[in-house]
């Protein structure tokens, strides 16, 4: 009777330990899994944007000079939308009948002739180099961070009440010789 009334405390103290451990466990379970949630929300995302982006080229109009040939998508940096307008353009063509080409380049530098420029969030500290090589090309240049829209994107995703949005900059879209017919217009956040 003594040995177990030692043992009683002992044996409170590693019952407790276990509790601990295990509501910790539980705990961090559901934090990895509302983590993993978060993740996949956001990684959904990013299948609304070449609907956007497909959208966009019939609603977008390009000089003569950026109708002929492929319609080009250039993506700067790594970016998950890749895998996702890779999809779009290999089941889809433009409503002029182009090709859809997505590429990715690495730097600022390696921008050329395209219809779509797309900087991606982490790239978007680089907007004003990015401009700058643009200069009045007519091409859209499309970012998804919040106030890059004001600084001079032509196309800017945001989340609005839980929903991707996009503001719309004419001016900067003017710069480069653009038009985006009235339809877009209505459906865009006016900068």
């Amino acid at each position: 009777m003594l040995i177990k009334s030692h043992l009683r405390p002992l044996i409170l103290v590693a019952f407790r330990r276990k509790r601990i451990i295990t509501y910790s466990m539980r705990r961090l379970f559901l934090l990895l899994g509302l983590f993993a949630s978060s993740w996949s929300v956001f990684a959904q995302d990013y299948k609304l944007h070449p609907v956007y982006i497909y959208s966009f080229t019939k609603y977008v109009i390009w000089p003569d000079a950026y109708k002929e040939g492929d319609f080009q998508i250039l993506v700067l940096g790594d970016s998950p939308i890749i895998k996702e307008l890779g999809n779009m353009a290999s089941a889809k063509k433009t409503p002029d009948n182009r090709t859809i080409v997505v590429t990715k380049i690495q730097s600022p530098n390696e921008i050329k002739k395209c219809n779509v420029l797309f900087v991606p969030l982490g790239k978007s500290k680089l907007l004003a180099e990015v401009l700058g090589k643009v200069g009045n090309q007519s091409i859209l240049v499309i970012t998804e961070e919040e106030g890059l829209g004001a600084k001079g994107s032509n196309i800017n995703f945001i989340v609005k009440d839980g929903k991707l949005a996009f503001e719309l900059n004419q001016s900067s879209l003017s710069k480069q010789n653009l038009k985006a017919s009235n339809e877009l217009a209505r459906l865009a956040i006016q900068i």
